[in-house]
């Protein structure tokens, strides 16, 4: 995010990280879970999260918001509602019913897959992936070529939080990423 950008200067952001809870050596020694759930019980941090975003992207002519299983499902949907698009789910192996493209990831110790529902977007629509955090940027990264090979043009990422440490937005290539918490 850049630093003129205005969402640095909007008061509500301060309201969302504070919200945020952070769980020391979770899921494993020396990891500080960024914990959304604190977050979702506060209805004004929730409704503050959802209205950044929504006034962002509104006039962007975005007609598909994909979100990463599984967080990804709880901020997608009302952005996309409000801003008049349709919800893609982006998901882990096996967990689609109907036919699928899949896209293979790398992880810390080895791969995962990304699949999305064959059809469910059309080449030349415009995407917004969404997630709630970004860290490495794998699954980012699978899911925007999964979009892509399919003609789809994604305009941005966003996320809830970022860790910048982890270097996940240099993976993104050119691809924009906005984030609210970093």
């Amino acid at each position: 995010m850049a630093p003129h950008d205005p969402i640095l200067k909007d008061e509500r952001i301060a309201g969302i990280a504070s919200a945020i809870r952070v769980i020391p050596d979770f899921p494993k020694p020396g990891i500080m879970f960024q914990d959304i759930t604190t977050l979702l019980l506060d209805p004004k941090a929730f409704k503050d999260t959802i209205d950044l975003f929504v006034e962002r992207y509104k006039d962007k002519n975005i007609s598909v918001v994909a979100g990463i299983e599984a967080r990804g499902f709880i901020f997608g949907p009302p952005i996309a509602l409000a801003i008049g698009a349709k919800f893609v789910p982006m998901r882990k192996p096996k967990k689609l019913p109907g036919e699928v493209i899949s896209e293979e990831y790398s992880l810390e110790y080895g791969t995962d897959k990304m699949e999305m529902h064959v059809g469910a977007v059309q080449a030349g629509e415009r995407a917004l992936v969404v997630d709630d955090l970004i860290a490495t940027g794998g699954t980012l990264t699978a899911a925007i070529r999964l979009l892509e090979r399919v003609g789809v043009e994604v305009f941005e990422c966003a996320c809830v939080i970022e860790l910048p440490e982890l270097k996940g937005r240099e993976r993104l290539g050119d691809k924009p990423l906005f984030v609210l918490v970093s």
